[in-house]
């Protein structure tokens, strides 16, 4: 049955899509949630955004979000409790993702996927990766989360992608020389927010019953 409520299309494991359910379920908003099948991607979501990748958020009928920077940037103009992107860090907040969604998002796949790239080694490609996580462990030492005492837009947007590098070989990441940085990323992995945004759903289908992110809590 159709609702008024924005649909958002997702896949579980994509860093990009956690960081937007994570927004979206702490500006409380909720949406009719579509988790999709990467391999057989509902029609549905091809026909509003062309580039084919989660998270795709749509608003109504000609408004969509197909970035999921975008989409966290949205949830936060709704409801915004805790200041997670407040004006006198929005600039510092956007500079440090935008170095993560760019330079070390690239050495993430490089090291996670390193039989692609025969390049180098996967030890050189972690090696590379390491320059973010060591700006991250500076950082966390001078404060509890990456720009200030509490948590930013920031913190929720990299988080994914940090984890994804610490579960490449967890044994290396468990003892290298970045304890701020571990004992940041358990704080999130175990927060309600990041347990609610990863609650299992079936893959939809049309004509599924819908099924709203605000269940998943």
């Amino acid at each position: 049955m159709p609702t008024n409520l924005p649909v958002l299309y997702s896949f579980r494991r994509c860093p990009y899509a956690m960081r937007a359910r994570m927004a979206l379920l702490y500006a409380s908003i909720n949406v009719e949630l579509r988790e999709v099948l990467l391999k057989e991607k509902p029609q549905a979501m091809l026909v509003i955004s062309l580039k084919g990748t989660v998270p795709v958020l749509q608003l109504g009928d000609t408004s969509v979000l197909d970035e999921s920077r975008e989409i966290m940037h949205w949830a936060l103009a709704q409801n915004d409790p805790e200041r997670w992107c407040s004006a006198d860090l929005a600039d510092a907040i956007d500079d440090l993702i935008a170095r993560n969604d760019g330079p070390f998002k690239a050495d993430l796949d490089h090291y996670k996927y390193w039989q692609r790239f025969p390049a180098e080694s996967q030890q050189q490609y972690r090696t590379q990766g390491e320059v973010f996580l060591a700006e991250l462990e500076g950082l966390l030492t001078r404060q509890p989360y990456l720009l200030a005492e509490r948590l930013t837009m920031a913190d929720i947007a990299i988080f994914p992608f940090v984890r994804q590098f610490a579960f490449v070989d967890k044994d290396w990441f468990d003892q290298s020389p970045y304890p701020k940085l571990r004992a940041w990323l358990d704080q999130l992995l175990k927060s309600e927010l990041f347990l609610a945004a990863m609650k299992k759903s079936p893959p939809w289908q049309d004509g599924d019953s819908v099924m709203t992110l605000s269940s998943l809590i």
